[in-house]
């Protein structure tokens, strides 16, 4: 904890008369509350049908919970996170049929200090897809910008992606470009 949030924590435990160590408990529980709304609102993993079964056998009722019947989402009890699952063979943004599909997470993942994430380029690519399809996930795209912005990707790595979403890879990283920042 800051040196500013100790001191603070001082005052309040002095002039409300209440011993210390409730008052941190307290900052930490508000800090903790503060990180989960604005960080852990949902968590979308990339599953396979089998594995998406095997989840909700091992995880329902074990403080997991699926928010309606039949929903293939779980809800952490907890935290209130809700974990949104992507099933291979499945299509991003407006769920039609393209040539963009939820990929099976053993071809594209990567591990990172045991944690599995999906590569870079698909990631993009499945953003790309799912925001030029759907109004509602307009979101993706942004997403893709500040990808773009922040690990200066190149215009030529459109040439990773899927031919059906390089051109909105390319319009973005203009629009970055483009920008004085």
């Amino acid at each position: 904890m800051s040196k500013e949030l100790l001191l603070l924590a001082d005052v309040l435990a002095r002039e409300k008369n209440v011993d210390k160590e409730i008052v941190l408990g307290a900052l930490e529980l508000a800090l903790a509350s503060a990180a989960k709304k604005r960080f852990s609102e949902d968590v979308d993993i990339l599953v396979t049908p089998e594995g998406l079964k095997s989840i909700h056998r091992q995880l329902e009722g074990l403080g997991y919970i699926p928010p309606f019947k039949f929903s293939k989402h779980l809800r952490d009890t907890e935290l209130g996170v809700k974990i949104e699952f992507l099933t291979t063979g499945g299509f991003p943004g407006d769920g039609k049929p393209k040539p963009v599909a939820f990929p099976d997470p053993e071809q594209v993942g990567i591990e990172i200090d045991g944690i599995r994430y999906l590569n870079l380029p698909k990631l993009v690519e499945l953003k790309l897809a799912s925001g030029m399809t759907s109004p509602a996930r307009l979101r993706d795209l942004a997403d893709v910008l500040e990808l773009i912005r922040l690990l200066d990707l190149p215009a030529d790595y459109a040439a990773q992606l899927d031919p059906s979403v390089a051109d909105k890879f390319r319009e973005l990283w203009q629009a970055v470009h483009a920008t004085p920042t």
